[in-house]
Parts: structure tokens; C-alpha cells; sequence
């Protein structure tokens, strides 16, 4: 299996569209060579950031083979699974291991897992199927409490039974939820690496004991949060903080209700800062408007991303 552990920062890049909402393969490809020189610890593509669920699977299959050649072998090459049922999953992750995929992050198989509780025998047998199937690292997906599935204790221990499952992207943005995972994880007799997906308090995950972050908000501050991330490690809070403090606000009100309006408006920091030519989304998402647009824009520059001298650490 690729070498690959759950931590530090995975970035979740985003999708650069045409105004027909076709992909810009070039921008795509110039854009992701940028991610992959700020150092990720991997990088995920087929993602809901870059438009997973929206796309077709001949350009997942596509994009996943732009990336491999963009980042050049710099880190990691990670795929989301989309699939409806088991059967499905274990075909389709073969065929994005071919295109390039050195390991998996694995969405729960809707509509079978909305709702809460979700039996922890259909959540291990779904993924233990797609493991001996396909072979490559995954990673579990948890997803915002009020959608499921819930990953309690016992879910959990089943998961870390599983070798191909190397850890978890904890996405509940709930923070109760996320302590019981991390001290769950802590506890398990191998135990699981927890990267948040809460972009709005990526900082307080990792304090709390996240391991480091599979996150949207990296598609744009990629080498921030990485510095972030190596400050927490050696426990330099007061560096930490103030690297977040530029950047929360931007990440707090690009992910605020509704939600799923996060990635219209992370296309609009992208496109301040150069690396889009469009804000482009895919039907039946809708743009931002003129008024959100204008906030993106101040907090963007708050945040040092665009108009400033970019936040680096001294001689980055």
C-alpha cells in the first residue's frame, strides 16, 4: 500500500469550470501543481470540494489523471469514492486505482446511510468490501451530525479492524462529536488518525487532538495551514493562533448556512486570487451574489490571500 499516514494537512482542492461549466483542464493543471508545492500531506480530488458528485465518472476518471500529472509525484494522490452500493464501490475504486488513485476516501453510500443510527454491521461490511476489493489506504468519512452517519465507539473499533482503514476525515462540525472521536480513536487497540473536516474551527480540532485536517479550506491556504498545523505540533499555540485568526473568519463565513453554498464561495477567493479564471460551479448549484461577493473579497484580504503580503512563515 502507498505510504501514506492520517495526518498533517490533506487539501481538498476545488474545480476550476469554463462559463459552460465544462472543466478547464489547463487551469486545473496549473492550479494543482500550486497546492503541491505548499507541502500537503496528500492531496484529494473527487471530492465534494471539486465537485465529486456533480461529475460524470469518465471526468472523474480524467481528473484524476491531470492530477497525477500535475502534482508530479510531490505527495500522495487521493480519490473520494461515490457510490450507491457495494457492488458499485468495489468496481469503481478498481477503476480510480487505475487512473491513479493511491488511496481512498470512502462517502457514505446515500440514501442507504442518512439517518441516524446506521447499523455498525452495514458500515463495516461496506467498507471492509471496498478494502479486500481494492487494496489502497481509505479513509472513513463522518459526516455533519444532522445527516449521518454517526460513527460511535463500536462503528469505530469495527473500522480499525480493517488494515486498508488508516483513518477517519471527522466532518461532523460538531465538536462534541469530535472529542468522542478523538478519545475513541485514542483508545482503539490500532488506533485510527482523525483529520478534520469542520473547516469552521480547524484550529480548535487540532488542539483538541485531530491529527491534522482533509479539508476544502486548503485548496486555497494551503501552506498556512500546514505552518498551522506544524505549530501545533511543537505546540507554539501563540503562532497557531495567529495564523487562524487571519484565516477563520474567511473559512467561518465561506462554510456558514447553508453549506452547501462553501464552494460558489471558496471559487470566489480563487478567482481573487489568480488561480480561477471563473467562479464557474456546476448546475444545479447557483453562484454568490454581489454582496457576498464583496465580503469574500474583504475577508480575503484579511486573511492575507490576496492584495498583501501573503501570511508565510519567516523565509517561506
Amino acid at each position: 500500500m502507498t505510504n501514506l499516514e492520517a495526518r498533517g494537512i490533506v487539501a481538498a482542492p476545488f474545480l476550476p469550470m469554463h462559463p459552460d461549466q465544462s472543466i478547464d483542464w489547463v487551469a486545473t493543471e496549473r492550479y494543482l501543481a500550486w497546492v503541491a508545492r505548499q507541502r500537503p500531506t496528500a492531496i484529494a480530488m473527487n471530492m465534494d470540494a471539486s465537485e465529486g458528485p456533480a461529475l460524470d465518472r469518465d471526468e472523474q476518471l480524467q481528473v484524476l489523471e491531470t492530477s497525477k500529472r500535475a502534482i508530479g509525484g510531490a505527495c500522495p494522490l487521493v480519490s473520494g469514492l461515490i457510490a450507491g452500493s457495494t457492488r458499485d464501490a468495489v468496481r469503481w475504486g478498481r477503476e480510480l486505482a487505475a487512473a491513479g488513485a493511491q488511496a481512498l476516501a470512502i462517502f457514505p453510500p446515500f440514501p442507504t446511510f442518512l439517518g441516524k443510527p446506521v447499523p455498525a454491521e452495514m458500515i463495516e461490511r461496506y467498507h471492509r468490501a471496498i478494502a479486500d476489493g481494492v487494496g489502497l489506504p481509505m479513509f472513513a468519512f463522518q459526516f455533519p451530525v444532522a445527516w449521518g452517519p454517526d460513527f460511535p465507539p463500536d462503528t469505530l473499533a469495527r473500522l480499525a479492524a480493517i488494515p486498508q482503514v488508516i483513518g477517519l476525515k471527522e466532518a461532523s462540525f460538531d465538536t462534541t462529536k469530535t472529542v468522542e472521536t478523538i478519545d475513541t480513536a485514542r483508545s482503539l487497540p490500532r488506533r485510527l488518525g482523525v483529520l478534520t473536516g469542520s473547516d469552521t474551527f480547524i484550529l480548535e480540532a487540532m488542539i483538541l487532538g485531530c491529527d491534522g485536517a482533509l479539508i476544502g479550506f486548503a485548496g486555497t491556504a494551503t501552506a498556512e495551514l500546514v505552518e498551522m498545523h506544524a505549530a501545533v505540533a511543537r505546540r507554539d499555540y501563540d503562532r497557531a493562533h495567529a495564523i487562524w485568526a487571519r484565516l477563520g473568519p474567511l473559512a467561518r463565513f465561506c462554510w456558514r448556512a447553508p453549506i452547501r453554498d462553501y464552494r460558489p464561495r471558496m471559487k470566489e477567493v480563487l478567482k481573487l486570487q489568480g488561480h480561477f479564471p471563473h467562479a464557474t460551479v456546476r448546475e444545479p448549484q447557483l453562484p454568490v451574489g454581489d454582496a457576498e461577493r464583496a465580503e469574500i473579497e474583504r475577508l480575503a484580504r484579511l486573511a492575507g490571500l490576496i492584495g498583501n503580503a501573503p501570511l508565510r512563515a519567516v523565509g517561506g
